[in-house]
């Protein structure tokens, strides 16, 4: 501890540490620097808060929360072997307490004894190891808040209260004889239950039915309830004062008899050793890279897709937020993927900046300027960049189509899916996976275990911890012919439960990864091992090789398809989506032609001539004869019929075509008539008058007020500029070393000016109480520190009348000021004299 006297407190315990070891506490717990502590003291009091003390909790692994919980349920201040005790057991175990399982707690304890006592929740010498007071609280059993160990309460908390003729009546039963008051009373029974050979002959004597009952208690809950007139059985244990009454109907094993029936042990099955993550498969590390990046390829795709779908104007948000239901469904089927899928996908160019909601009055979802960007990169970049928006984003889509608190439905892009331990786990995770040789796809039972071990607790309702995954609490069910049963017990996670959050999160991950690419056939790529452990940079190059060049051309076929063998180049896969529409997408992808493509593409300004041009230019096969008379007739007809503003109107030159318009039943709905012999008026806007004669099988063109041909080109709506959403922290960010040193140098600056010793030998006032002297005497004592070069103790009130208290070492005193070295804020200030309240000498100035 550094000290020779052993530590009386918290603050004490700190104060002895080194600068390192505070260091790593702020580090471990970054929630006590929000703000500084003034001083050790200070730190202490927050280090002992509710809220803190819960977080800290949070992140210890599964033995180092056992060791925290026998603790909790061992005498205050407890000695390291009674610790190790209750850890191991006394050596009188039921035979399934291996030899082994004692070494490996044996060897694992320091360590986690080591742990604990470096985030500051036990503090003391190895015999006075004493739990902070908040954290016993917390992990003690009470009636309102069982232990995680199922231990009840010990035997003078369980008849605290009890008549001093009831305790003489259990001692009579027991076999002790009398005592003259309560204490000594409570004290033999207590000496009864914890001594071996005299608790196995009383228990000895207990009817076979009695033995069943404690069966049931001993591992928790430890609560029972029985019936007014409870049979012999129970009435031998209550008499013995083996089940001691909490209310009327309501009894309790005390914490000795339990540790009897358990051989000591404070937990039935103490977790010294993390699980190992099991490999499920073993593959070839080549054929995982190349999996991995095929799918990489695929994920870029799809974004593309996606995007592209919502050139024109994404859809509507919602009122509360988020992408509709429908319209996710919409996305789902125009990507040919589950909606779950669909959500991740959504989710993840939201994520990577590329998407955002436009900002309009009429507000919707589309394509960001960054997107355009994005485009322009290699495609090695472009799935860095995916793959580093993912592991750092704190968005759920996994939640999508769940309930939230309230029972309102979570949508895709909605406000309530931030999930601040996304990332955490994602990137646990795969640091997992990482640590498995090459080309090994992971167990997922096994690796839930082992992100179980390492964070086995979750937070409860009411802001205290619950009960830990895996934990030996259950619920009983009435004991036959007993009189007794057990009350209902914290429900428990099982092993192969998936209902707490970090669980759900990890299959997530393990899906997700292997849509994106970051693994492959369940094995991590070495990409995604490169990102990891050595940066975007170092991924990017492990990629590029194994990403196909894309292709110029394309074969086109008799029956109207092209075959495209891999990916395209931008610009020809730009034109061809405008030509053709997709028909399958694979290794290879089909394009089929037809008159709405065609016609799609001269609407976008191009002639039959150019797209002749095009398909020659880029087709490894000879163009087949029936696309060439597709294009040709689809051309010729192409704006032979013009549709104007009105409200609408149709022109044609020749009056055949108007006539044969008007005699067809499906033109009713367009409510047209005949301005002229060449003209139809419509009651409809031009974009529905467009719709309805295409789906009659005509094939108009729009034109503008002066009577020229409106090019419609593909949809590139983009909103403003914006950033990628940031990420909701799982509490305070860790602090960076600058900042650790600096905090570590003001903490202990503010505990020397709260704890220095006047030259008189009195000591310091506390935070509130401020030295005193005349005006006078502030100004010799500080003149004189300033020859010396010595440092002072002096009370400051600042411009807002707050008070405090510094240690300083005067620099230069002039024009009623004082200019210093201040040790509390590690810089130098100038104080008005007239506003320091007092100053003393320090008893030793090598303490500042």
């Amino acid at each position: 501890m550094g000290t020779t006297t052993p530590p009386r407190t918290l603050a004490e315990a700190l104060r002895a540490r080194g600068d390192e070891s505070l260091a790593r506490l702020l580090r471990a717990r970054p929630d006590l620097l929000s703000p500084v502590p003034n001083d050790i003291t200070q730190l202490a009091t927050r280090a002992g808060t509710r809220a803190s003390v819960v977080r800290a909790l949070e992140h210890l692994d599964r033995f180092a929360l056992q060791t925290a919980e026998a603790l909790a349920v061992a005498p205050d201040p407890a000695p390291y072997g009674t610790l190790l005790s209750l850890l191991t057991g006394d050596g009188q175990d039921d035979g399934d307490h291996r030899d082994d399982a004692g070494a490996a707690i044996t060897a694992a304890l320091p360590a986690a004894l080591a742990n604990l006592r470096e985030q500051a929740l036990v503090w003391g010498e190895d015999e006075r190891l004493r739990l902070v007071r908040t954290a016993r609280e917390l992990l003690a059993p009470s009636p309102q808040h069982p232990s995680p160990t199922g231990l009840g309460p010990t035997v003078a908390e369980a008849t605290a209260g009890m008549s001093p003729g009831r305790l003489q009546e259990i001692l009579t039963a027991a076999g002790l004889p009398a005592t003259h008051d309560p204490v000594s009373a409570v004290t033999a029974l207590a000496g009864l239950f914890t001594d071996r050979t005299r608790m196995a002959a009383l228990l000895d004597t207990a009817p076979v039915e009695a033995l069943s009952v404690l069966d049931r208690l001993v591992w928790g809950p430890p609560y029972g309830e029985v019936t007014p007139n409870p049979t012999p059985p129970v009435k031998w244990l209550r008499d013995r004062g083996l089940l001691l009454p909490v209310s009327t109907r309501t009894v309790v094993l005390p914490r000795e008899a339990a540790l009897h029936l358990r051989a000591g042990r404070a937990h039935r099955v103490p977790e010294p050793v993390a699980p190992t993550v099991e490999a499920a498969a073993e593959r070839d590390p080549e054929a995982v890279d190349r999996a991995a990046a095929g799918q990489a390829f695929t994920a870029l795709s799809t974004i593309e897709e996606l995007l592209k779908l919502w050139n024109g104007g994404g859809p509507a948000i919602l009122r509360a937020g988020g992408l509709s239901v429908r319209e996710l469904k919409r996305a789902a089927a125009a990507m040919d993927v589950s909606e779950q899928v669909a959500a991740f996908w959504v989710e993840l160019a939201y994520a990577a900046g590329l998407l955002a909601a436009d900002g309009e009055t009429d507000e919707r979802y589309a394509a960001t300027p960054a997107y355009d960007d994005w485009l322009e990169l290699p495609v090695q970049d472009r799935w860095v960049r995916l793959a580093t928006a993912w592991l750092a984003a704190t968005r759920t889509p996994g939640l999508v189509g769940g309930q939230d608190a309230k029972g309102r439905a979570l949508s895709a892009l909605g406000p309530e899916l931030d999930r601040s331990a996304a990332p955490e786990v994602r990137h646990r995770v795969l640091a997992l996976l990482a640590g498995l040789p090459p080309g090994t796809a992971p167990d997922p039972a096994g690796l839930l275990a082992r992100l179980r071990w390492e964070r086995p607790l979750r937070t409860g309702a009411r802001g205290g911890p619950a009960t830990p995954a895996g934990s030996s609490a259950g619920t009983p069910s009435r004991a036959a012919g007993t009189g007794y049963s057990a009350p209902p017990a914290a429900a428990a996670t099982a092993p192969g439960d998936t209902s707490d959050l970090r669980s759900r999160l990890a299959l997530w991950t393990l899906n997700e990864a292997e849509l994106l690419g970051v693994t492959g056939r369940g094995a991590l790529s070495s990409q995604a091992r490169a990102l990891l452990a050595q940066g975007p940079g170092e991924a990017a190059a492990r990629l590029a090789p194994l990403v196909p060049e894309p292709l110029d051309h394309v074969l086109l076929q008799a029956d109207l398809t092209a075959v495209a063998p891999g990916p395209l180049k931008r610009p020809l896969a730009e034109m061809l989506s405008v030509l053709a529409d997709i028909e399958s997408k694979g290794g290879a992808t089909v394009y089929r032609f037809t008159p709405g493509s065609v016609r799609r593409a001269l609407d976008a300004g191009q002639a039959a001539t150019d797209l002749h041009a095009f398909l020659a230019a880029h087709s490894r096969t000879p163009v087949p004869q029936p696309l060439s008379y597709l294009i040709d007739d689809v051309a010729r007809r192409h704006g032979h019929l013009r549709i104007g503003s009105a409200s609408a109107y149709v022109r044609c030159d020749d009056e055949a075509v108007l006539n044969e318009i008007l005699a067809d039943k499906r033109s009713a709905a367009l409510r047209l008539r005949r301005l002229a012999p060449t003209v139809l008026a419509a009651q409809t806007d031009p974009a529905s008058l467009l719709e309805g004669l295409r789906e009659m099988g005509f094939a108009p063109a729009a034109e503008s007020a002066e009577g020229d041909v409106l090019i419609t080109r593909a949809g590139a709506r983009r909103t403003p500029p914006r950033s990628a959403p940031t990420p909701v922290p799982e509490g305070p960010p860790v602090p960076d070393d600058t900042l650790l040193g600096a905090a570590v140098r003001a903490i202990r600056a503010g505990d020397t000016a709260a704890t220095v010793v006047r030259k008189d030998g009195a000591e310091a006032a506390s935070a509130g109480s401020l030295p005193r002297t005349t005006a006078a005497e502030t100004l010799a004592t500080v003149q004189a520190a300033a020859m010396t070069g010595s440092a002072v103790w002096i009370g400051y009130v600042n411009a807002e009348g707050s008070a405090s208290q510094r240690v300083i070492a005067p620099v230069r005193v002039e024009g009623g000021f004082v200019t210093a070295f201040d040790h509390t804020a590690d810089e130098v200030r100038t104080y008005p004299l007239h506003r320091i309240t007092g100053v003393a000498e320090l008893a030793d100035d090598t303490g500042a």
